[in-house]
């Protein structure tokens, strides 16, 4: 089952958005698949404190985005197949790309400048 304990609240962005994302990440991840059982609404909105149709809302819209499926009775289930897990990864990563070139471009870092950087970081974190 998909737990929400490790989810971490960021101030100014709505819960219902950032319980998307925890789920997008676990998919990309792999920490989430195909078949994984969400928990209940009632047991979401206990975990974080949150109004229900908060919770609510980030399911339906998980449903609309054919993530995941949810029946009466049944509960709600992931439905992410490989191609869908695939195309979560590119965009989350092209999103965290993109916030990292609009800072680099606002502290004045080059594009020469900042590719060196990320490839000294890239370089440090394989060496880790």
């Amino acid at each position: 089952m998909i737990t929400f304990e490790n989810f971490h609240s960021v101030e100014g962005v709505p819960i219902y958005l950032q319980m998307i994302r925890h789920v997008k990440e676990g998919l990309a991840a792999g920490q989430i698949a195909d078949g994984d059982e969400l928990p209940s609404r009632r047991i979401v909105s206990a975990t974080l404190a949150v109004n229900p149709n908060t919770v609510q809302k980030a399911y339906r819209q998980l449903e609309e985005e054919g993530l995941i499926q949810s029946r009466p009775g049944a509960g709600s289930h992931i439905t992410a197949g490989p191609a869908q897990v695939e195309e979560i990864r590119r965009e989350l990563f092209r999103r965290e790309v993109q916030e990292t070139v609009t800072a680099m471009k606002r502290m004045g870092l080059g594009r020469e400048e900042a590719v060196e950087l990320l490839r000294r970081l890239y370089d440090e974190e394989e060496e880790r």
